[in-house]
């Protein structure tokens, strides 16, 4: 399969410029950019960008998509409440289909947004690969050492899965240091430093669980779980609203990521986390909308509003942040969170996970400014086409996909029904 996007604004994401030129796709791969594509010829698609943006998709570096059964169900409630009251009495009566149909929502809703990928901790997590693998979205799963998934099985499915290079990767990870049990969390250790593996987790989300870390073990989350080595081979923490500035700079010293989730701490009132003190530290920062469930949207455009406005406010510093760093975060920062190196920016070898950007819409003009027009004014409404892995899976408001979006939604509501009904019932 060749394809031809002519007629394009090109922003590969390696720096501030926009080129006018064309891109060619072979298969799954960028094959040339650039203003002369008659060589390449014949194409199996050609595409007139009409001078729209093409740019490398939204990577979405932390999530749990089959929450969707809990969007708008667990809301006004406090972390604690949310958690312990709301989510888990209900997430006990999930099964592996539930989290298979449940999550494709979650995947439909990302393609109109423009994410091309997605960071996802849940139930379940060969589930959502397979539903993922059936729509084509990109998908990095965290597993977890528990019932389901004893040592010797997690360590053959990160290589059987990561092997193909496919679609699906593999990582391993926790919930929470407060969530997980000791003898889990040694497992787990035990895991990446025997497969030089990287580590992530839920860290320093609220001042509760920083409090009671500090509480139960004499140190916070970060330097707990630095100290039993968890993050001997990098990885990343979500959220990580309320690191000291002893955090920061071990988090920096052993190179991990900070995926914040501006929506979810702010519905949650966790916090604002201190994104600008962080990009001083040189750490890496990448987005996340976290899962329906405490958003209750996936939508990457909300996510940079909130962190814009969220620092800036806070700081009392319109300069705090600038839109191309904002854009970096929810594209190639979170692509490098998420191991994928080959899908972070346009140039020639890179996948073609990449998005196409409507300048027509009103709420694009101007053309003043192509980068802030996306960062401060864009919104859905300007996601005109969304290609994963060379295949064009959303374009101009429909679905490129097998199954009908009413058997799918249809699904997703007897599921939420079931689980009310269950759990009403264990109350």
């Amino acid at each position: 399969m060749k394809t031809l996007l002519k007629n394009a604004r090109i922003l590969k994401m390696v720096d501030r410029n926009i080129i006018e030129g064309d891109i060619v796709i072979e298969n799954n791969r960028i094959v040339y950019i650039g203003k002369d594509s008659s060589s390449f010829a014949p194409f199996d698609l050609v595409r007139d960008c009409e001078g729209n943006v093409i740019m490398p998709g939204f990577k979405n570096a932390h999530t749990h998509s089959a929450m969707t059964f809990l969007r708008s169900k667990a809301d006004d409630q406090n972390l604690q409440d949310w958690l312990f009251k709301t989510v888990l009495p209900r997430e006990d009566f999930l099964t592996e289909h539930d989290v298979y149909a449940l999550a494709k929502v979650a995947f439909l809703e990302y393609l109109t947004s423009g994410i091309t990928a997605c960071f996802d901790q849940y139930y379940f997590p060969l589930d959502t690969a397979r539903a993922a693998e059936e729509i084509g979205m990109r998908l990095v799963l965290l597993g977890t050492y528990n019932a389901q998934f004893g040592k010797q099985e997690l360590i053959d499915l990160y290589h059987s899965i990561n092997d193909k290079n496919g679609l699906v990767k593999y990582c391993f990870g926790i919930h929470a240091e407060y969530t997980c049990p000791d003898d889990e969390l040694k497992t787990m250790v035990e895991i990446v430093n025997e497969e030089k593996a990287p580590f992530y987790t839920h860290i320093s989300e609220t001042e509760k669980e920083v409090r009671e870390c500090i509480e139960k073990r004499g140190k916070s989350p970060v330097k707990y779980l630095i100290d039993v080595g968890a993050f001997n081979y990098g990885g990343g923490g979500y959220h990580c609203v309320h690191f000291s500035g002893e955090d920061a700079k071990l988090w920096k010293e052993k190179n991990l990521t900070v995926v914040t989730c501006p929506g979810s701490n702010t519905k949650l009132a966790s916090g604002v986390a201190p994104i600008k003190k962080y990009l001083d530290e040189g750490i890496n920062v990448a987005i996340g909308t976290d899962g329906p469930a405490s958003n209750n949207c996936l939508d990457m455009f909300k996510e940079m509003t909130l962190l814009f406005s969220l620092q800036k406010v806070s700081l009392k510093d319109p300069t705090a942040l600038d839109a191309f760093t904002i854009l970096k975060m929810a594209t190639v920062n979170g692509a490098h969170a998420m191991g994928l190196e080959d899908a972070d920016i346009l140039e020639v070898g890179k996948k073609a996970d990449l998005i196409e950007i409507d300048l027509s819409r009103p709420n694009m003009q101007p053309l003043n400014n192509i980068i802030n027009n996306i960062v401060y004014s864009g919104s859905k409404e300007n996601i005109k086409m969304t290609m994963i892995d060379g295949r064009i899976l959303y374009e101009n408001g429909k679905f490129n996909i097998k199954e009908s979006l009413k058997d799918i939604y249809n699904e997703c509501q007897n599921i939420t029904e079931r689980i009310d009904q269950q759990a009403s019932e264990n109350l």
